[in-house]
């Protein structure tokens, strides 16, 4: 049995506490909220989960709110053309479905769960001298709280940081009543060139079955434009704004919708980057980084909480092949580089979304519109953003997939 405090009660943070509890491991978790005030708490996230890692919290035993959540089935994607119709436009099912839960609603439910297993739950903001404790009295801390001073701890690294300020300005608004998509359930994705994204699927709420709108506004643009509401009304009503202005036929779903609730919003903005993962505090201890505090992507390709869970099953496979033997520096560092195998390709992918796109991906995007095994490869992506190396990084690569996916004759 090893001693492990987790500092942040998130995806990465819970699902990795809830995984060495049930091992038999002495687990701490700490976080600055109770359930009570998650659940009243605003939204945080927009959190849609694809097949691995829904996988991830089934193997677990914690997926407690799969058969009352709205499964979502594929993914479509649209570019406007000037007529307000799409110019541009292809729809595929994924292999698997994914799925949408607040986390206001999983993480309240994950903590209170930890701790009727017997866990130790501590509520508190943790700052270095919490942590120095924490490194005192444990085996291993991780620290899973990507705000706060901290993050601040984790030395940025430069060479995979290629922005420094937001990229995108950020809303959320969680409604009801939307007009279902006509085929199947879907990610709507819509790229509106030199303005943003807009995205839209089902989801789990605290009052039931809702959708989620997700805004990613270029900064400085017509879509970068929350910075003068003040109320939940206001906020709803920007919302259907921008899609009467840019993007009709969403308009068209959304004549009768709803605020879920009065926090069914957030509005904001950051800059996504990657630390290093080993902290070392003041007294000398050491402190390991996870999930959002060592890589923090751009909602743009919904991959936080995907890649937070990959994270946490990464850890706990490392955690216990470690056996009786000390948390040491170099282990820390072979166990990002585990992780970072997988998510060095999130984070690239990401990124190359929130520049202008080159040739070849506009042209692997269009060409998805006629070859519906392309688009298939493109959505499942999604699940596992390394399957898009090297095609989507390498025009040659684009030309050679494309070529090889479409019919003969």
């Amino acid at each position: 049995m090893r001693k492990i405090a987790i500092i942040g009660g998130g995806q990465s943070g819970l699902q990795l506490a809830l995984g060495l509890q049930k091992r038999g491991d002495d687990v701490t978790v700490v976080s600055n909220r109770t359930p009570e005030q998650i659940r009243k708490g605003r939204v945080t996230s927009s959190q849609f989960m694809f097949h691995e890692s829904l996988q991830n919290e089934r193997d677990l035993g914690i997926n407690f709110w799969e058969k009352e959540c709205p499964n979502t089935d594929g993914i479509a994607f649209a570019v406007p053309g000037p007529d307000g119709t799409p110019a541009l436009f292809w729809e595929t099912k994924l292999d698997h479905p994914g799925q949408s839960v607040d986390q206001r609603l999983k993480f309240a439910g994950w903590t209170e769960e930890f701790a009727k297993r017997g866990g130790k739950l501590m509520i508190q903001d943790a700052g270095v001298a919490e942590v120095e404790e924490y490194a005192k009295n444990n085996d291993l801390v991780i620290v899973a709280s990507g705000k706060g001073e901290i993050a601040r701890l984790f030395e940025t690294d430069a060479a995979n940081t290629p922005y420094t300020t937001p990229m995108r300005a950020l809303a959320l608004t969680y409604v009801k009543n939307m007009v279902p998509r006509k085929t199947f359930t879907a990610v709507a994705f819509n790229l509106i060139p030199g303005v943003g994204e807009y995205f839209v699927f089902p989801a789990l709420t605290l009052n039931g079955a809702c959708e989620i709108m997700v805004f990613e506004g270029v900064p400085g643009g017509p879509m970068d434009c929350w910075a003068d509401v003040k109320t939940p009304a206001q906020h709803l009503q920007r919302s259907k704004e921008i899609l009467q202005k840019f993007l009709p036929w969403e308009a068209e779903r959304c004549k009768n919708i709803e605020l879920t609730d009065e926090m069914g919003i957030l509005a904001g903005r950051f800059a996504p980057g990657v630390r290093k993962p080993v902290c070392k505090l003041p007294s000398g201890r050491l402190a390991m980084g996870m999930g959002d505090v060592v890589v923090l992507n751009d909602p743009i390709t919904g991959q936080g909480s995907n890649t937070a869970s990959k994270a946490a099953k990464i850890y706990m496979a490392r955690i216990a092949e470690r056996g009786d033997k000390p948390f040491d520096a170099a282990w820390m560092q072979e166990t990002f580089d585990t992780f970072w195998n997988y998510a060095q390709w999130v984070v690239k992918w990401t990124n190359s979304l929130l520049t202008p796109p080159p040739p070849h991906i506009l042209q692997l995007m269009g060409a998805a519109s006629q070859i519906p095994p392309l688009a298939g490869r493109i959505a499942n992506g999604f699940n596992n953003p390394p399957d898009f190396n090297p095609w989507w990084f390498d025009a040659n690569e684009a030309g050679k997939l494309i070529a090889s996916l479409t019919p003969k004759g």
